[in-house]
């Protein structure tokens, strides 16, 4: 089964300009049977499919609910929780890397770092936090091996990442806009029909097969040497809404932390699923 585990829509990245329809349909037309939905910080792109598309349109497509993370010292993280948990405290941005991995965790989901050999503050092992304990990687669930975004030097390292802590490889065309959607894919063993099938493939470590090809259009290829003003901003706009979310945080994880996470309004819930 052929799918795009790094997807970003309009309907929840402000950055993405392509809309989620027009993503699937992209997808399908070149031999994908699915993709997971990694906004930043939000669920609502995965909102939009399910209140105003799923049932209606692209039946023979599998939409998976994921998140991108963004960390307060590990960069950016790629999380899917199981079917129907849907954790509030995932939409605001700023928890330390080893707590998110405990919250994930406890809650039944898998995590692995998103483009973990790119750009400094966005990649894990590019960030203070690696260097000062690098074995964190072992917590890990996955890695995110092949990135249509990301240079092959960035690519072969996240591969060698994976290779050394045994952890399963993924890729995904981290699209923004149309050019990019589709660029990047993961070919699992055996067909999923929602996030706790793919949870059960990742922790077995079945062998995924990941490739692509190479987006070398985008904001940093063009900007080259002034890539960095743009990396030393996203560490300032990180940070700021790292103070400005961090009440909400501590609210909703004196809710969240402690209690169930199932979203009664997604399921079916699965009555096997252990946690």
């Amino acid at each position: 089964m052929k799918i795009d585990m790094h997807c970003h829509v309009k309907e929840g990245s402000p950055d993405s300009k392509i809309s989620l329809d027009e993503y699937i349909t992209i997808l399908k037309a070149n031999g994908y049977e699915g993709l997971v939905i990694t906004d930043h910080d939000t669920y609502n792109g995965y909102r939009h499919w399910k209140n105003n598309m799923k049932g209606k349109v692209h039946d023979d497509f599998v939409v998976l609910k994921g998140i991108e993370y963004d960390t307060s010292d590990g960069g950016h993280i790629l999380i899917i929780m199981p079917q129907g948990v849907k954790m509030r405290l995932l939409e605001l941005k700023g928890m330390p890397v080893a707590a998110l991995i405990d919250f994930v965790h406890r809650h039944g989901g898998v995590l692995g770092p998103a483009h973990p050999c790119g750009e400094a503050y966005m990649s894990f092992a590019n960030t203070k936090r690696y260097y000062k304990n690098p074995e964190l990687m072992k917590r890990f669930d996955f890695v995110e091996v092949f990135n249509a975004c990301e240079p092959l030097e960035s690519n072969e390292k996240a591969a060698k990442l994976a290779f050394k802590y045994g952890k399963p490889g993924i890729g995904g065309s981290d699209a923004h806009n149309p050019n990019s959607a589709g660029m990047a894919y993961t070919k699992l063993p055996e067909r999923v029909t929602c996030e706790t099938d793919l949870i059960e493939l990742i922790r077995k470590k079945a062998n995924f097969e990941v490739g692509g090809i190479l987006y070398n259009k985008t904001l940093k290829d063009r900007l080259g040497k002034a890539n960095k003003i743009l990396v030393y901003s996203f560490w300032i706009y990180n940070r700021t809404g790292e103070l400005i979310k961090r009440r909400a945080r501590k609210r909703k994880s004196a809710l969240e932390n402690p209690m169930s996470a199932i979203d009664p309004i997604e399921i079916e819930y699965l009555a096997s699923y252990k946690a």
